[in-house]
């Protein structure tokens, strides 16, 4: 489309609904929004106030993320809107192979569905039926090429009985190109926050994503602390094959990070076959809470894992063993390392004392132990298991068995 037709549309010269007052809308209140639900409802607002004959608008936009493929958004006219999350299985699925969304992606050519003219059961896919039944008329798939070349999309529909004119379709072109970039503003703060949250953690990437990003930025944080590692691991590490080492792996830090996300916790660090994690109490709502959440996420992880293991022995596999220091305190929670080569962490003697207790589980074939400040937080009677001389640290440390 030339920058005369564009222009012609947008004088409304061109007969049918104006588009100006839509793509004002999205120039001035369409950009403010991060939020893809939002954009998507003013939008189709915006639509409907100028007279075009809109039921159903739709945009997916495709992402890296480790679970999912794609991120669709959908509005429908009396009924708001929803979001559809893609899992990357969707390339090998019957509602993919064949639909407009990956003739758009395949072609980079829009698409047009007369829905009421009739629809071949042989060669249409039944994403088009099920609109039909649900009473749209007219179907128009648009592609968004973003600027790395993947192709979004960009779908509108109506229900009126002689479906869309001529002069809809060269309106709907236009929005579409006006719609990229706002789109693609969103999609990449998304994309931002999940590879933040995925990598570094939420509270970390929530920190990188308000700017606290200069070496030395820092606070202190009270926390229930969690260390813990794998049993055996060197051993596993000699006698198991890669990527059964790393099934292994992946399978005990997968029922940790489920049972603590449960009561609130973050993991901040995989160091190896260790995990560190946190549980902080403006999170939980004091200290006593943050550590009965500690505890709780504990016994879940042991109680899945006891599972598990049930099922791995029966299959000759080597079971997974863990064990988990607890203690609680007060933590730096900071950005160090070299200037251009950041990593946020916690440290302080708490940390210290978390590791220790955790090293302590071995030496004492206890897969639990606590500190003595941490027992003090909670309605469980706690067995004292002894106190022990640890490096780097100038007292002995009490130990607690939770009971």
């Amino acid at each position: 489309m030339s920058v005369r037709q564009q222009a012609e549309l947008l004088s409304g010269s061109v007969e049918g609904w104006p588009l100006a007052p839509v793509v004002h809308w999205l120039m001035t209140e369409g950009i403010k929004t991060n939020d893809a639900g939002i954009l998507i409802a003013g939008l189709s607002e915006a639509l409907l106030a100028a007279g075009a004959p809109v039921w159903r608008v739709r945009f997916s936009f495709w992402t890296i993320h480790p679970l999912l493929a794609a991120m669709a958004h959908q509005w429908v006219r009396g009924k708001g809107t929803e979001t559809f999350q893609v899992g990357h299985g969707i390339f090998e699925s019957a509602a993919y192979i064949g639909s407009p969304a990956e003739q758009l992606r395949e072609t980079g050519k829009p698409l047009r569905y007369r829905l009421m003219d009739g629809l071949d059961p042989d060669r249409d896919h039944s994403v088009l039926f099920e609109i039909r039944e649900q009473g749209g008329t007219d179907y128009y798939a648009i592609p968004m090429q973003t600027f790395s070349g993947q192709v979004d999309s960009f779908f509108v529909t109506t229900d009126h009985p002689d479906g869309f004119v001529e002069s809809d379709f060269p309106k709907f072109d236009a929005l579409a190109r006006y719609l990229l970039p706002v789109i693609e503003t969103i999609s990449h703060h998304r994309l931002s926050v999940a590879l933040l949250d995925t990598y570094v953690g939420e509270r970390t990437g929530r920190r990188v994503l308000e700017g606290k990003i200069r070496r030395g930025d820092g606070e202190e944080i009270d926390a229930a602390l969690w260390f813990s590692d794998l049993r055996n691991f060197t051993h596993m590490t000699e006698t198991l094959d890669p990527p059964e080492m790393l099934a292994v792996l992946n399978t005990y830090f997968e029922f940790v990070y489920n049972a603590v996300r449960t009561y609130d916790g973050e993991v901040l660090r995989f160091i190896g076959d260790a995990m560190l994690i946190v549980f902080p109490t403006d999170r939980t709502g004091g200290a006593r809470q943050a550590c009965r959440h500690a505890l709780s996420a504990a016994e879940d992880a042991f109680s899945g894992l006891a599972t598990m293991n049930h099922l791995r022995r029966r299959h000759g596999q080597p079971e997974i063993l863990f064990g988990v220091g607890l203690h609680v305190g007060t933590v730096i929670y900071g950005n160090v390392g070299a200037p251009s080569r950041l990593d946020f962490t916690v440290m302080g003697p708490a940390v210290n004392r978390t590791a220790r207790l955790e090293s302590l589980t071995k030496q004492t074939r206890t897969p639990l132990l606590v500190s003595d400040r941490f027992a003090a937080h909670l309605d469980r009677p706690c067995r004292h298991v002894g106190a022990f001389d640890v490096k780097g640290i100038v007292h002995p440390i009490d130990a607690y068995a939770v009971d």
